[in-house]
């Protein structure tokens, strides 16, 4: 079994992989981690009894975040839920600007865990 995060450059996805993590430790599960912050992923924060990948999708494939890790969960018959960090959007936001998030709650294949901030 293993638990899927979706990992942003911002404190919405620093939620995630700290909360995918607790539920891979919970519950046994390995923990694929999907690197969307265009640089390394720190990963220092998270336990040494933690099983754990780093998938960082390939960039020229032409899928966007969301194709990118839906494809990690199709690669990884094994994922069993996928965990994403959220952020309040105004409703103007809502219509104007796409979010990762909600397509991805929208277009998995797996029950979603959603994860906001503290201060969200």
């Amino acid at each position: 079994m293993s638990i899927c995060v979706a990992v942003t450059d911002n404190k919405e996805g620093q939620a995630a992989l700290e909360a995918a993590a607790s539920e891979a430790l919970q519950l046994n599960a390995r923990l694929v981690a999907v690197n969307l912050t265009g640089s390394d992923l720190d990963t220092s924060a998270l336990t040494p009894a933690l099983t754990f990948d780093v998938v960082v999708p390939d960039a020229r494939s032409g899928q966007d975040e969301v194709e990118q890790v839906l494809q990690v969960i199709q690669d990884h018959a094994d994922v069993t839920r996928l965990v994403v960090g959220v952020r309040r959007r105004s409703p103007v936001g809502k219509v104007v600007l796409g979010s990762i998030a909600q397509r991805l709650i929208l277009e998995a294949t797996v029950p979603v865990l959603s994860v906001k901030t503290t201060d969200a």
